[in-house]
């Protein structure tokens, strides 16, 4: 880990608002038909998935790039508060073996009115500003895949 780096270097922050009620958010999160459907980066296709979205439960979910490369990310839930806030662990595996450091992510739901919400998805504990900007493209396009599939009629 780089001593070097500044809090806000080892976290990254992302909001979007989005024209679905809080539940409906929370149920893409956690509900693993739903979160198969969105959860992975663009240009990214899910391989296999699995997720027990309680405290002490397990996600995990295998999916392979554009470029043919399979990742490996899975963790564990902290925290589960319907229909607010879901904290969990991450790591990823890339399939030369290499794993990265634990992070952590926790998605906080805000009830805007009017079948609108705010998710903030904040991933601390990156130990380089690359790893962190890399996650945050993966992040923004499940994000963009999230607020396509939350538009859709369910």
């Amino acid at each position: 880990m780089d001593s070097l780096l500044k809090p806000s270097d080892r976290e990254l922050v992302l909001t979007r608002v989005l024209a679905a009620p809080r539940e409906q958010v929370f149920a893409a999160w956690t509900d693993p038909a739903r979160a198969a459907v969105w959860w992975a980066p663009a240009g990214f296709t899910l391989l296999t998935f699995e997720m027990d979205a309680r405290p002490g439960g397990k996600w995990l979910r295998s999916m392979k790039s554009a470029s043919g490369a399979v990742y490996v990310k899975h963790g564990v839930y902290r925290e589960v508060v319907r229909p607010e806030k879901i904290s969990f662990t991450y790591n990823t595996e890339d399939e030369a073996g290499v794993v990265d450091p634990e992070t952590v992510v926790t998605v906080t739901l805000e009830d805007l009115g009017g079948g609108r919400t705010r998710l903030t998805l904040h991933h601390t504990g990156f130990d380089t500003v690359p790893l962190r900007d890399d996650h945050g493209n993966g992040w923004s396009g499940a994000m963009d895949r999230l607020r396509a599939f939350c538009a859709t009629p369910t």
